[in-house]
């Protein structure tokens, strides 16, 4: 009875004590963990400072995992490719229309046939590269534009590098005779030139007459200055 009676005693005060914590809005003061004993709020904190730290790490580190999967030896390829290129400089972009300069070469005449070179020449201070096929708009002598059809030849086009300098040539062939509904051909004075994969265009003198509704077959880029 007397180890009931302590018992009992004990449990008496605790309630009373967890009692008045609750009814005053006081915290009621806990022992101390035993030593080496981490408590699971210490253990929540611990874990949130160890993992939040790294997690761009986690996230770069998880595109990464899913690259590899998706892409396969693309990726590893493309990582060998970027690695190469920091080692040995940056490779040269695309030529843009503010670092070329254009023109058209001597015209030959074949049979009410016309072939001519389109060039453009790297004048920028660095080496850059051309590929596929140039847009073209023929332009009066009152600076009206005329009708211009640009035919693109079924020819693989192929990258063209131009060190400073430089020059590619696109070929491009016309009709001078008249076709179809057609009475006489418009002659042009000018020509507006959108290089390959640019907006900007450049525009230089042109002096033909093309039939076939302004027909021009053009050839892609290919490189120097000569047909």
């Amino acid at each position: 009875m007397r180890v009931a009676n302590k018992t009992l005693t004990a449990g008496a005060a605790a309630l009373a004590l967890l009692a008045a914590g609750c009814g005053t809005g006081a915290t009621p003061t806990a022992a101390a963990p035993p030593a080496g004993t981490t408590t699971p709020h210490t253990t929540t904190i611990t874990h949130t400072r160890t993992t939040t730290t790294p997690a761009a790490d986690r996230g770069r580190a998880t595109a990464a995992a899913a690259a590899s999967a998706r892409y396969g030896a693309a990726a590893r390829t493309m990582s060998t490719r970027s690695t190469a290129t920091r080692s040995t400089g940056a490779a040269p972009e695309r030529c843009r229309t503010t670092g070329l300069r254009a023109r058209v070469g001597r015209q030959d005449p074949a049979a009410g046939n016309r072939y001519a070179p389109l060039v453009l020449t790297n004048t920028s201070a660095k080496t850059c590269w051309v590929y596929g096929f140039v847009g073209l708009v023929l332009i009066d002598g009152r600076g009206d534009v005329l009708r211009t059809r640009t035919r693109r030849e079924s020819v693989t086009p192929h990258r063209v590098t131009l060190r400073p300098g430089a020059s590619a040539h696109a070929r491009l062939h016309w009709t001078v005779v008249p076709s179809g509904h057609e009475t006489r051909c418009p002659a042009s004075a000018r020509l507006m030139i959108i290089p390959p994969d640019e907006v900007a265009h450049l525009e230089v003198p042109f002096t033909a007459t093309v039939c076939d509704d302004g027909r021009i077959d053009a050839r892609p880029m290919a490189p120097g200055a000569g047909l």
